[in-house]
């Protein structure tokens, strides 16, 4: 009611989201090339998003928080 939603902040560095998308990826491309399970190869997906928006829901719990200038 009074109160502002808090907004997502980035709470994953550099290196790491371009870590996270190439690993997503490279799931991605294993599973479609038959070496993982359909349903388990859809993990991919994941990282990819984790590392794209810049932001892991994981790390809230923990205080988890890997960029540089906090």
């Amino acid at each position: 009611m009074g109160t502002t939603p808090k907004t997502m902040s980035t709470n994953v560095g550099g290196m790491e989201r371009m870590i996270r998308v190439v690993a997503g990826i490279a799931i991605l491309y294993f599973t479609m090339a038959g070496m993982i399970p359909m349903p388990w190869g859809l993990i991919g997906i994941v990282p990819i998003l984790t590392g794209s928006l810049g932001w892991c829901p994981m790390y809230l719990p923990f205080g988890i928080n890997t960029m540089k200038n906090q």
